[in-house]
């Protein structure tokens, strides 16, 4: 069984069976939605760092849609347009739900999205909640917006800069008062957020609202979170969320194990296996991104050095592109040119590697042992550097 079909069969275990049931309780959610492009297909998608199936994916006619079901316990789900970004945080629950409103669909630089701001739930008082809990994280992206564009110039100045790899002028920048308010600024901002997160989820510390906090307001765990999980209540750590917390910060898989195995197709319609892309390598860095992701595409070229570097010394790089838009993935990739192995995830090897966020990298061997997983810049430049060193 796929572990994507595992995922979503846990995720259905909220769900009664209602087919042979003549019970009158569930949920019925009614939409009437503007703006939504023709053949649009809904999709109602758990909530979770993981990529998992939707729950439901049905077609809309003229902005209309009904769902029906039955949920054992509360599900935290995102609404959205399939294969369009953007989407409206709501609970799942038993009732009469109804969204009304309006989709705004906005187009830059040849990529779309949409915003449900002026979608509007009712009849779902667990969705007010958390719409009210997660209102947090539009003050922070309020906040780095301010900041940024305070300090637009300089960071223009910054990126030009590390773009063009010209180091004495980012070493003269760097010794700018000008640099030191921005770092400062930044520095602020990020203990703002850590504080304002911690402070919601520690509200909410005896419930599963605390988990579901965690997983909704951060895009990935690191070893500090463990402390904010050891202070949940049983309760809290018994339930569906605080589960997959634990999950995700006491993993099974670790460093020397190894990796499960994948098969990826070519341009040309050719399966290659993962055992086939490592053969004659030392070590193979498996490289998640997607064409929307700006932190991976500034990766991009600092990867090219390393592959340039260590290319002829057995290192391998193999991309591979989470895009739900196969076009956009053909677009990305003929303007970034990767010299390596590239390919888009059309068989679920993001569930199999439980990717939560990109970029997410694993360094392999030859054999498929895990080396290494996250790391990038300075940290990946040092690891490479160690592994190579007898070359």
């Amino acid at each position: 069984m796929k572990t994507r079909e595992i995922i979503v069969m846990l995720m259905l275990a909220f769900f009664a069976a209602a087919c042979n049931s003549t019970s009158e309780k569930g949920y019925t959610l009614s939409g009437e939605i503007s703006g939504l492009p023709e053949g649009s297909r809904i999709q109602l998608i758990p909530v979770s760092h993981e990529s998992v199936s939707p729950l439901v994916d049905t077609l809309v006619t003229d902005g209309v849609f009904e769902l029906t079901g039955i949920v054992e316990q509360p599900l935290a789900v995102l609404l959205k347009v399939k294969d369009l970004p953007g989407a409206k945080y709501m609970m799942l629950e038993n009732g009469k739900i109804t969204l009304t409103g309006n989709v705004k669909v906005n187009e830059s630089n040849g990529y779309k999205s949409s915003d449900w701001s002026e979608v509007t739930v009712t009849g779902s008082p667990l969705t007010d909640y958390y719409q009210q809990l997660i209102a947090v994280r539009a003050e922070m992206d309020a906040r780095h917006t301010a900041y940024t564009t305070e300090h637009a110039e300089v960071l223009e100045r910054v990126n030009r800069a590390r773009g063009e790899k010209n180091q004495q002028a980012l070493d003269e920048i760097e010794s700018t008062e000008a640099y030191a308010a921005l770092m400062a600024d930044e520095k602020d901002f990020f203990t703002t957020v850590e504080r304002s997160y911690k402070q919601v989820v520690m509200d909410h510390k005896d419930s599963y609202w605390g988990p579901l906090m965690m997983i909704t307001l951060m895009s990935y765990f690191t070893d500090d979170n463990k402390e904010w999980y050891e202070q949940f209540t049983q309760e809290a750590k018994e339930s569906y969320y605080g589960k997959k917390v634990f999950e995700e910060l006491y993993p099974a898989g670790s460093v020397g194990s190894v990796v499960p195995e994948f098969t990826v197709k070519e341009s040309e319609g050719n399966e290659i296996s993962f055992a086939e892309l490592r053969a004659g390598k030392r070590y193979i860095l498996i490289d998640f991104w997607a064409s929307w992701c700006n932190p991976c595409l500034k990766e991009i070229p600092h990867l090219k050095s390393l592959y340039e570097q260590y290319g002829n010394q057995g290192f391998e790089i193999v991309s591979i592109s989470i895009d739900e838009n196969e076009e956009d993935w053909i677009r990305k990739s003929e303007e970034v040119q990767l010299p390596w192995p590239s390919f888009l995830d059309n068989s679920e090897i993001d569930v199999l590697y439980k990717v939560r966020v990109v970029p997410t990298m694993y360094l392999v061997d030859e054999k498929g042992v895990l080396v290494a997983e996250n790391l990038r810049g300075e940290d990946l430049d040092s690891k490479l550097a160690e592994l190579f060193v007898d070359r």
